[in-house]
């Protein structure tokens, strides 16, 4: 859920052309993959440097395409600060495939 500071930006016609040509450009690279697993379709735009009251109002921080990244719900939520972290839930450090060998998450 966004901080109240953050909602006028996220509704902002700025934010929004930026996060629709960011997704336009991900579907023309890989058909819109999650860019963490590359195994889900990607479900929201994540902001690499986590954005503050601070930074916000940058758009060299906040509309830069090199700064996003198009995650699935699951990838993102384990986010620094996003859902689980937030929650208090532990991830494992290591997930393994179909055939019992370590992966990388």
């Amino acid at each position: 859920m966004a901080k109240d500071w953050a909602k006028q930006f996220l509704n902002s016609k700025q934010w929004l052309a930026c996060r629709n040509s960011y997704i336009s450009k991900r579907l023309t690279i890989d058909g819109g993959l999650c860019e963490k697993c590359h195994k889900e379709f990607g479900y929201i735009v994540h902001h690499k440097i986590t954005l503050t009251e601070q930074n916000i109002n940058n758009p060299n921080i906040s509309l830069n395409h090199e700064l996003l990244s198009y995650e699935c719900k699951d990838c993102h939520d384990w986010e620094p600060g996003h859902f689980y972290e937030a929650h208090g839930i532990k991830r494992s450090r290591c997930v393994f495939d179909e055939n019992g060998n370590p992966i990388e998450r």
